[in-house]
C-alpha cells in the first residue's frame, strides 16, 4: 500500500484533535492491520466513494474518548455514553473530511457518507474493501487511538 496515502490522515488527526479537543496526537508508524478486531473501545466508521471505494475508521480507547468529550464540552457533559458517541462521530466526520481534502491534492476525489459509531470491548470493524487495511496508531496524554483506512 502507498504510504503517501497516510499523510493526509495524520495531518487531519493532528489538526482536528488539537483544535477541537486540545489534545496533541503523536503518530506512530503506519502498518497493515491483519484482524477485524478494533484497537480501541469506541470507533467511528465512514464509507467513502469516488475514484475508489472504501472505509475510514478511528478507534479510541475509552480514556481518550472521554477526555475528548470533556475537552470539547467542558463541564456540560449530560450523558457520557451519548456524548462520546456524538463526539466520536463528529471527530470521524471532520478527520475524514480533511483527509479527503488532502487526498484530493494527490489527485483522488472522494465523497463520504454519514459516520456510524460502534462501542464495546473487542468490537469488530468490517471495512468494505478487500484490499489491505492501513492502520496509523497515535498516542496522546489521554490515551491512544488508531486510524484505519482501505480503498479499492
Amino acid at each position: 500500500m502507498n504510504v503517501e496515502l497516510a499523510k493526509p490522515f495524520i495531518k487531519a488527526a493532528v489538526d482536528v484533535l488539537s483544535m477541537m479537543a486540545m489534545i496533541t496526537p503523536k503518530p506512530g508508524k503506519p502498518y497493515v492491520k491483519k484482524t477485524k478486531t478494533a484497537v480501541g473501545d469506541v470507533t467511528g466508521l465512514v464509507g467513502i466513494t469516488g475514484d475508489m471505494n472504501g472505509t475510514i475508521s478511528i478507534s479510541f480507547t475509552k480514556n481518550c474518548a472521554v477526555t475528548i468529550v470533556k475537552n470539547m464540552l467542558g463541564d456540560d457533559v449530560q450523558d457520557i455514553v451519548q456524548d462520546v458517541q456524538d463526539a466520536v462521530g463528529e471527530i470521524t466526520n471532520m478527520v475524514s473530511g480533511q483527509a479527503r481534502a488532502g487526498l484530493a491534492e494527490q489527485g483522488l476525489s472522494f465523497s463520504g457518507a454519514t459516520p456510524s459509531v460502534i462501542m464495546g470491548d473487542n468490537h469488530t470493524i468490517t471495512h468494505i474493501a478487500n484490499t489491505p487495511i492501513m492502520a496509523i496508531p497515535f498516542t496522546t496524554d489521554a490515551g491512544e487511538f488508531t486510524i484505519e483506512f482501505c480503498f479499492e
